[in-house]
């Protein structure tokens, strides 16, 4: 009897297992809290790989933790350390920038600066050394499943490292178009005929591009003796495969077919080009099983691509045992246009980063606006591909490593703003940010009150102790710390509040799954209302918030079937008659109720 109790436990412990490891799978994109963070600016696990196993100086290795450009010494054995301090903020999925090989230094005499970033791939199937190994990665993800944490990995299609160069233009080399330069003559309209019965690359077959042998129609590209095979797969060092037309200058085709700022502009057009990367990033999840994609760049590449690529990802990923494997692309709109995210939602079959959703919190919490922008936004979900379902599933911030941080954003708007009203600011950005429709993603350092003094690099701080003077001069919210120590504090209010924010996220499918009703808003600082309501369960939760820096006390409209309120977090309102509440809110405050 005894043998067989045993057997009984040994056997259900053994199926228990892997169910419980699974069930991670099972969450669907909107239940996700994102962390994003730049492995090179997080923690710093193995001092033995800060320069990458180059030699030289810091223009060879890239390594040089007094100067933002450069890399500060993070990697992967650093992030694998820290996760339980990400985890016990409520963090369910980690998205990190690229960790894919780079070209360590790139920049002109005196412009020099450093692939910390993992923007300049030129190996896409290896772990660039300054981060780890492909062991270590493995280890990572490993660490992050047994938690149950998912792991999102970012991705570039639209570029490479800038390997190639142009023999008539050795410097900043300006976009060429097609209709001046088309492909069918050298040089330019005025050329000798070349790549006979080519049809344009609207003709996107293999038989069509073969077609394409001469590339010097724009200009005449080429690649360095030293740098003729850096590339990896071995098939992006064909300078066929890319457009060599110049530098992009935002506007009309060169949006999709100009350099990146000097970056080689891979062209995907190309069938084998399409093969090739469905190829080089499916390996990604069927050696380590990661959850889903981050995008770069993705406006920057042709429709066309995308419809091929996300959905055998899709399939690549459920083959692997991975139902519900999340795409989101960067479409950098300014802001509050839904439109133009809406549009490559549609056309490209992604999610997008909701930038909009940034721009409207920034102007409904900026003291000027009222929080029309907030309603508006959420009546404007009817665009997406899906309509709100869309809507649901795209990652929603405050800011990032890019536009700057939230903090920053909110400084420049109001330049005499204190200390603690900028902390309360950029709390209520997060009640916002865990509440709204959407899927909250916190950049790296927010919880930990970082103030920067711009975008890209002056956004880029480091959580570990910074050497560097343009951080170090900062001043924090929240906190007495400076960046010239360590910055994991579990005690920050910002890092409690996102931790009761999503513990309460996590309590409820209405603020995870539910529809969204703008309940009241007014046209300055002050009272606005929404509830989320799960269809499938009935459940509906009420948030009100006060934008204003005065006590506001106001009415909103409700379900006429509603009766009262249980807290979830804050003290409720009351009903005033059936189909109307009443709320009583200090400055800057809100509260999160339970509607029954």
């Amino acid at each position: 009897m005894i043998r067989k109790l045993i057997l009984a436990l040994t056997l259900s412990a053994s199926v228990a297992a892997p169910l419980a490891a699974q069930s991670y799978r099972d969450r669907l994109p909107e239940d996700e809290v994102i962390y994003f963070v730049l492995p090179d600016r997080f923690a710093n696990g193995d001092v033995k790989n800060d320069m990458g196993g180059i030699k030289g100086d810091r223009l060879k290795h890239g390594f040089d933790p007094t100067h933002k450009g450069f890399y500060q010494g993070g990697d992967l054995k650093g992030l694998t350390q820290k996760l339980d301090y990400i985890q016990s903020m409520g963090v369910t999925a980690i998205w990190f920038a690229p960790i894919f090989k780079n070209k360590a230094v790139q920049g002109g005499p005196g412009q020099e600066s450093a692939g910390y970033h993992g923007y300049w791939i030129t190996d896409f199937t290896s772990v660039d050394p300054h981060f780890g190994t492909n062991a270590e990665f493995k280890a990572f993800v490993d660490a992050a499943h047994g938690r149950g944490m998912k792991v999102y990995m970012d991705i570039v299609a639209n570029h490479t490292a800038d390997v190639i160069q142009y023999r008539d233009c050795p410097g900043d080399c300006a976009y060429r178009n097609i209709a001046d330069y088309p492909y069918s003559r050298k040089g330019g309209v005025k050329g000798a005929p070349i790549n006979a019965g080519f049809l344009g690359d609207s003709v996107q077959t293999d038989e069509n591009f073969a077609k394409l042998t001469d590339m010097n129609f724009a200009y005449q590209p080429f690649v360095p003796e030293a740098e003729k095979n850096v590339k990896v797969p071995a098939w992006l060092n064909d300078i066929r495969y890319y457009h060599n037309r110049g530098n992009s200058y935002w506007k009309g085709e060169s949006v999709v077919y100009g350099d990146f700022v000097g970056l080689d502009d891979v062209a995907t057009e190309n069938p084998r080009v399409v093969r090739g990367f469905i190829d080089v990033f499916g390996k990604w999840i069927d050696d380590f099983g990661v959850d889903g994609f981050r995008i770069d760049t993705s406006k920057h590449v042709n429709s066309e691509f995308w419809q091929k690529f996300i959905p055998a990802m899709q399939e690549r990923a459920k083959v692997r045992g991975i139902p519900n494997f999340h795409m989101f692309a960067e479409v950098m709109v300014d802001g509050t246009d839904t439109a133009t995210l809406a549009r490559y939602n549609r056309t490209d079959q992604y999610n997008t980063l909701d930038f909009a959703f940034t721009g409207s919190v920034l102007d409904a919490l900026s003291g000027k606006n009222g929080p029309e922008a907030l309603s508006r936004l959420t009546a404007n979900d009817i665009l997406y591909r899906d309509g709100p379902s869309s809507a649901k599933r795209m990652p929603t911030f405050l800011g990032n490593h890019d536009i700057a941080r939230f903090s920053t954003n909110l400084r420049r708007r109001m330049p005499d703003i204190s200390q603690d009203e900028l902390l309360k600011r950029v709390q209520l950005g997060h009640a916002l940010m865990f509440t709204m429709r959407g899927v909250p993603t916190i950049y790296s350092g927010d919880e930990q009150g970082f103030v920067g003094d711009g975008g890209d690099q002056d956004a880029r701080e480091t959580l570990f102790a910074s050497k560097v003077k343009v951080y170090l001069d900062n001043k924090l919210i929240g906190t007495e710390n400076s960046h010239a120590q360590d910055n994991f504090a579990q005690d920050h209010p910002i890092y409690k509040q996102i931790a009761m924010l999503s513990k309460i996220r996590q309590s409820s499918s209405a603020l995870r799954r539910g529809k969204t009703i703008a309940r009241n808003h007014g046209e300055q600082p002050g009272l606005f209302a929404f509830s989320r309501i799960d269809e499938a369960n009935g459940e509906e939760v009420v948030v009100v918030v006060n934008t204003s820096n005065a006590p506001i006390i106001g009415n909103f409209e409700l379900n006429p079937v509603a009766t009262s309120f249980s807290p979830l977090h804050g003290t409720c309102p009351t009903m005033n008659a059936p189909g109307s509440a009443s709320v009583s809110l200090t400055p800057l405050d809100f509260v999160i109720c339970k509607v029954k």
